[in-house]
């Protein structure tokens, strides 16, 4: 009998030229390889490849393959709890309890994701090998279309295995297009000949400095497709995160040096695909707004979305229904993703507005909580981060400009469960519906996701300052990230959404200016020199700025793992939110997850070849 591997061998074409920016992609079918060997053909199959590995046309895909994340980076990383009901996807649950085991379905719907996205970019490739001659003799953006090609697919190759290596450890296969030549469904161990772990790192390095070197400055037509930016962007965080400690057995090495020697080159020549030069957009909120959040300057590298088109796979990223309110916008959902009490305090700032370092907003109450009346109030008087009702939904606070939660009928499925705060980054406004985004399911938008966004970039750049001894450096760009923060908040509105007078302010500490009729009281303050006279202080802002700044956007848990502290800060979490929520009581978070297994029915079908990472033995 053949071994199966990890893939689905089967080739979708879609009608349309691959990466424009807002996609209308309708699959139609399979197709034989001869058809395909000419230009029009491989367009056809980049096509295939962005539209299956970046959007999620399944429903498995939707929790565990997506490259949102937010089941792990996310729910694993106590910035959201699993929301819904507590009896609707147990594995799900699992995660977001830590009780984890080597069999959990989401673990392996990852895994099958990121290797049909290595299995279809190396399809692309030898067919283009096939026909190099001709495509070769055609131009391309800079360099010609077949070595553009190669580059994109050795682009999706690298961040395929680079969302396997953050989840899963470096120890696991690297499939190459000679493998697939060899064998449609390869058997590579990830173990060499006396038993040591291989860790890929430098490979999936190799892919995109490769895509980095012959991808074009920008596409004049394909303007959702990577560009050498983009490509630039994973090569420095692939080897930020190489750099960074784990727990030691990681197979990683550091070179803070090289990583900011390469961001700093972005940072002074990057340029979007308008050719726009990377900068942060003028504010927070405008970065979830469809229409305004593609061409600010501080997209990256985006997952485009789309204006029509099925809801199954260009725009609704998170899923059908399964991130959307349940009724309170009209088209119902199911309620999973509600962000977590914790991540809800940790916006709660000092008189100076800055974050409580020493998570002493854990002693205060909850921001919201239920009433005398039965109903969730929030106390609006507390000052926070202006950046918090954008990330997250809460009652009594206007919801987009939907209206505003004051009853829990609409909004939420079960409070003891998920607790009292609503997804709002990846929801679609109101005003949206119709002329920018799909209104069919909850979860439909034309909102791109940011899967790396300018904010990133330079908090690794600080972080890398921080590694190389420049602390006052660090604290210029993550105060720039603060600054942006002040341009910006939620305003107070009445119950038509009209705008209206409050008592509540930003207390708007970068400028020294007070801006009234709030939606609730706001505060945002510069880090003094002092928090950065240490290696350690500078740690501990530059950690907790990524924290607010990419809350809930799918990298909390990855960051706690290359930084070797997820099993304390986990733990610390696990401990506060059981305060809120009682399913978390017996909750521990291990020492030895500083990754997440292999699938175990990947080591079963690939019979010794696949050794399970030390983590998990």
């Amino acid at each position: 009998m053949k071994k199966v591997f990890i893939y689905i061998a089967a080739i979708v074409t879609f009608s349309m030229t691959a990466c424009s920016d807002f996609l209308t992609v309708s699959p139609v079918g399979a197709v034989s390889e001869d058809v395909l060997l000419n230009q029009e053909g491989v367009d056809k199959l980049l096509t295939g490849m962005y539209g299956y590995v970046l959007y999620a046309s399944e429903f498995t895909t939707y929790f565990g393959g997506s490259f949102t994340n937010y089941a792990y980076g996310d729910v694993l990383g106590g910035q959201a709890n699993k929301g819904s009901n507590a009896s609707d996807q147990p594995q799900f649950t699992a995660l977001e309890i830590y009780t984890v085991t080597v069999d959990n379905s989401y673990l392996e719907n990852k895994w099958d994701r990121l290797y049909d996205g290595v299995f279809r970019a190396n399809s692309i490739i030898s067919s283009a090998n096939k026909i190099k001659d001709e495509l070769a003799a055609i131009s391309g953006e800079s360099k010609d279309y077949y070595t553009e090609t190669i580059a994109q697919c050795r682009f999706i190759r690298a961040i395929c295995l680079f969302e396997g290596i953050k989840l899963f450890g470096a120890a696991i296969p690297y499939v190459t297009e000679e493998d697939f030549e060899a064998s449609v469904n390869p058997q590579i161990s990830n173990v060499d000949e006396s038993g040591n772990f291989i860790y890929i790192w430098d490979r999936v390095i190799e892919d995109l400095q490769y895509a980095y070197d012959n991808l074009p400055n920008t596409w004049s037509v394909y303007k959702g497709c990577p560009n050498k930016w983009a490509a630039a962007a994973f090569l420095a965080k692939v080897k930020l995160y190489k750099s960074s400690p784990y727990d030691g057995q990681n197979g990683t090495s550091a070179n803070w040096g090289e990583v900011k020697s390469l961001l700093e080159t972005i940072m002074a020549n990057g340029v979007d695909n308008n050719g726009k030069k990377y900068q942060l957009a003028n504010t927070y909120e405008t970065l979830w707004t469809a229409g305004e959040s593609d061409w600010t300057g501080e997209s990256v590298f985006d997952i485009q979305t789309a204006i029509s088109g099925t809801q199954y796979v260009t725009n609704a990223l998170y899923g059908n229904s399964q991130i959307g309110l349940v009724g309170a916008l009209g088209t119902g959902g199911w309620g999973f993703y509600q962000p977590s009490y914790e991540m809800a305090n940790s916006h709660i700032v000092d008189a100076n507005g800055l974050p409580l370092l020493d998570k002493s907003y854990q002693n205060q109450s909850a921001l919201t909580r239920e009433g005398s009346d039965g109903h969730p109030h929030t106390d609006l008087s507390v000052f926070t981060d202006p950046r918090l009702d954008v990330t997250i939904g809460r009652f009594n606070v206007p919801y987009w400009d939907w209206s505003i939660p004051t009853t829990v009928d609409g909004w939420l499925r079960e409070p003891s469960n998920g607790g009292y705060y609503l997804n709002k980054k990846p929801q679609a406004r109101k005003a949206d519906q119709g002329s920018l985004s799909v209104s069919t399911v909850t979860g439909s938008t034309a909102k791109n996701f940011h899967l790396i966004r300018y904010a990133d970039i330079l908090l690794m750049y600080a972080e890398t300052l921080i590694e190389t001894g420049d602390l006052d450096g660090a604290r210029e760009y993550v105060n720039k990230i603060r600054s942006r923060a002040a341009n910006g908040y939620i305003g107070a509105a009445t119950a038509d959404m009209e705008p209206t007078t409050s008592a509540y302010v930003l207390d708007d500490k970068v400028n020294g200016t007070t801006k009234a009729n709030a939606a609730a009281n706001y505060r945002i303050g510069l880090y003094p020199a002092s928090q950065f006279a240490s290696k350690e202080g500078a740690l501990a802002a530059l950690r907790f700025e990524r924290k607010i700044e990419l809350g809930l956007e799918g990298h909390r848990w990855y960051d706690l793992a290359r930084w070797g502290i997820v099993v304390d800060e986990i733990n610390n979490y696990i401990k506060y939110e059981t305060k809120h929520i009682a399913k978390y009581a017996n909750s521990v978070y291990s020492a030895k997850w500083f990754t997440m297994p292999i699938p175990y029915n990947q080591i079963v079908k690939m019979e010794g070849l696949l050794v399970q990472n030390p983590r998990w033995q």
